[in-house]
């Protein structure tokens, strides 16, 4: 490994600007912190603000534990117009003109019935456009050259779904907290069906991922203006561990076995992480040694960290 790949090592949160690709991001921010290692947990569509998490040297090794949180949006559709894509960016598929109780005082109680079906989904469609791989290409590419991909629904849950407003000419404003793989362009296509009227996504901003809130991000802007600025803001490898799973501490002895990849006992640690799932096991001097889980007989490495 290259001085250049070796530097520093963290999170960085990022509040995504509309029009670029989450690619966009991660490829600006190799620039300024010169290394290759930087990659992003849980994509975000171009037209999409909000909170990116962006990893850094040996964070990059978080991602699968950094994208498992549920995440917050706030959303817009419209309705009137459904497009290929599900949101502002596609062609049209279908318009047609608002329904009759649109204007009616049966609007709010229309929306309300279509959000609760939402609620209680189990099973979602995924866009066409999307970044799914299907015998190693994405879905979006098989799209864009005219081959509609079979994408089978996926589990999902949606944990909160309200109407912030309802505007004319139908305009739906939501708030929703929703599981990993949702996608909200899905949401918008899945209402208008159930609300009798074409519909596309109009706005979406992520509000939280995990517990990384929007409270918590930079504009990407700051950190291409003044480049020094991100190492101010980079969150260290362990204190992005606390925040998306349980940590245990180790003993000295535990560490060294953690290291060389043996199986552990609660002997090991100081303090045994709680839980069989995923966990940080830190070194006595606060160092992430490893993430691993606990199974029916010891705890098991997943990944090491340098």
């Amino acid at each position: 490994m290259s001085r250049r790949d070796a530097e520093h090592h963290g999170v960085l949160l990022v509040d995504k600007p509309s029009g670029m690709t989450s690619h966009d991001v991660v490829q600006r921010l190799r620039r300024i912190a010169r290394t290759s290692r930087v990659g992003h947990a849980g994509t975000l569509d171009p037209m999409a603000t909000g909170v990116l998490v962006v990893m850094v040297g040996e964070a990059t090794k978080l991602g699968p534990y950094l994208t498992a949180e549920e995440k917050r949006y706030r959303a817009e559709l419209q309705l009137g117009r459904s497009t290929d894509t599900l949101d502002a960016e596609g062609a049209t598929t279908a318009e047609a003109p608002l329904p009759g109780w649109w204007s009616s005082d049966e609007r709010a109680a229309k929306v309300e019935q279509a959000l609760a079906e939402e609620r209680a989904r189990a099973l979602q469609a995924p866009p066409i456009f999307s970044a799914i791989k299907i015998d190693g290409e994405s879905a979006h590419a098989l799209a864009r050259r005219g081959e509609i991909p079979e994408l089978a629904p996926r589990p999902v849950a949606v944990a909160s779904l309200a109407s912030l407003a309802t505007t004319d000419p139908g305009t739906i404003e939501l708030e929703l907290e929703v599981s990993k793989g949702y996608y909200v362009r899905s949401l918008a296509r899945d209402l208008g069906v159930a609300l009798g009227c074409p519909a596309h996504l109009t706005a979406l901003r992520r509000l939280a991922s995990g517990r990384f809130r929007i409270e918590d991000t930079s504009p990407l802007g700051a950190f291409l203006e003044a480049p020094g600025r991100w190492l101010e803001r980079l969150l260290d490898v362990p204190t992005a561990a606390s925040l998306a799973m349980p940590l245990g501490r180790l003993t000295p002895e535990g560490t060294l076995r953690a290291r060389q990849g043996k199986r552990l006992h609660d002997g090991d640690f100081v303090e045994p992480p709680a839980g069989t799932g995923a966990a940080g096991w830190l070194a006595p001097e606060g160092t992430l040694v490893a993430v691993g889980r606990r199974d029916e007989e010891a705890h098991v490495v997943l990944r090491g960290f340098r």
